[in-house]
């Protein structure tokens, strides 16, 4: 039996109004804040770090994928101007549409970016429309497009509340160094990857869990070096590749690649199972844990792997790399199939690699006044596992804070906004919301 206490009633001073509050400067809460704002609404993004870009920055999610179907760019908007501006400023690195070929010649070229369809299967995958950045490039981007929209922003601000008139969201408060305090507007969006808005609201849910990761980075390497060994030397590189995944206890096929920084890789490793992403204990055991294995392989690859010899690790991630937690029960639930059969609905409001999604999963059910964008949109597990990439939920982002934005302008519920309108206002902004199908979807009856 767990022990509690009862506390006293609470007070928190009000420091901001606005039409439009989101909760989580990450990906898709900046994607809703800029688009929210570019709509005409007042906007107040809370960030609980004290920098944006969540999993993409402080987690060095380093590569921007999932993004593509075939030759079609499906993820654009402001995904797309991200990754533009970055590359304005040497942060970002993606292959020309010449080179996005399934050529041994471009595979060798562009895999060890991580640049290629991680979907198919064989030792020479496609390059595809896909980004390699840096995490300091993508903060510094997000301020300026942030500081150039005008959208009042609260780092250091961490979500305690959610303020309730009845069924409806009205507000939100966060623990800050200067004590309680609340934000009130009259849209939130929880862009929080972990549905903390939402599920205080009163939401239902459910729970998943995933692999944890503490992602890292290397200097110090010769990644020609490396990359040769493992074209020249394909026996002896396997064994040592098989030992150092062997240590670090859990990697992808590919445990380091590339960034824009000369001489620094990316390590999405190591990846742990069985604990939860919003645990204390767990989340604990995991940093410790993660930190025991980098330092080990670090060794291993210093004294045996070519172009490995001079590497030291830079630095960890300051966000552990959580995929999957709390998941939305919304209007719709999206499944596996949904994903997996590239199901469109009549309701889609952004999408994917070659999936969609419906506008009614990024609505709680039984709440007013809040629209979810991100990993924790309402999909079963399986399919969140499917569809979590950052450019997706930056196109939900996107649509998420259109719809706020026409929804704090009309004084109306989010349900009344017609999907259509919010569509073309993010068409307008240069996104594709996926109201127009593509060749390979499944129009099938229960999309409708």
């Amino acid at each position: 039996m767990t022990d509690r206490i009862t506390e006293s009633a609470r007070e928190a001073t009000v420091v901001a109004r606005s039409d439009v509050v989101v909760v989580g400067g990450g990906p898709a809460g900046f994607s809703a804040a800029i688009a929210a704002r570019r709509e005409g609404a007042s906007v107040t993004l809370i960030e609980r770090y004290p920098y944006l870009g969540g999993l993409a920055a402080g987690g060095m999610v380093l590569v921007l994928d999932d993004m593509h179907n075939g030759d079609q760019i499906t993820t654009t908007g402001i995904c797309m101007e991200m990754i533009e501006r970055m590359a304005r400023v040497d942060a970002c690195v993606y292959p020309p549409e010449a080179e996005r070929l399934g050529t041994v010649e471009m595979h060798r070229k562009w895999a060890s970016w991580g640049l290629f369809d991680f979907r198919a299967g064989g030792k020479v995958q496609p390059i595809v429309m896909a980004a390699a950045f840096d995490p300091d490039g993508w903060k510094r981007v997000s301020n300026e497009m942030i500081s150039e929209t005008g959208v009042d922003v609260r780092l250091n601000s961490w979500f305690s509340r959610a303020v309730m008139d009845g069924n409806r969201i009205t507000g939100v408060i966060c623990e800050t160094k200067e004590g309680r305090q609340a934000i009130m507007g009259d849209v939130v969006v929880d862009a929080t990857g972990d549905l903390d808005v939402a599920a205080a609201a009163g939401s239902p849910f459910t729970h998943g869990s995933y692999m944890l990761t503490t992602v890292f980075r290397l200097g110090g390497v010769d990644a020609d070096t490396a990359e040769r060994f493992r074209w020249e030397e394909p026996e002896k590189f396997a064994a040592l590749d098989k030992q150092a995944k062997k240590i670090i206890g859990g990697s992808w096929d590919r445990w380091w690649l590339r960034t824009p920084l000369p001489g620094v890789v990316w390590c999405n490793c190591p990846h742990m199972v069985g604990l939860d992403g919003i645990s204390v204990a767990d989340t604990t055991k995991a940093d410790f844990e993660g930190r025991k294995r980098i330092y080990a392989m670090v060794d291993f690859i210093r004294a045996s792997m070519p172009g490995f010899a001079g590497c030291y690790v830079i630095d960890v991630a300051p966000q552990l790399g959580i995929r999957q937690t709390r998941l939305l029960v919304g209007d719709y639930v999206v499944t596996k199939e949904d994903v997996m059969d590239r199901v469109w609905f009549a309701d889609t409001v952004a999408r994917g690699r070659d999936y969609y999604t419906p506008y009614r999963s990024m609505l709680p059910k039984g709440i007013d006044g809040m629209v979810v964008a991100g990993r924790h949109y309402s999909a079963t597990e399986s399919a969140q596992k499917n569809s979590r990439e950052i450019p997706p939920c930056m196109a939900m982002g996107q649509s998420a804070g259109v719809a706020a934005a026409l929804a704090a302008s009309r004084g109306t519920s989010l349900r009344n906004i017609p999907v259509a309108e919010i569509c073309a206002k993010v068409r307008a902004q240069g996104g594709d919301p996926g109201d127009v199908p593509s060749a390979n979807a499944k129009l099938l009856e229960k999309a409708a």
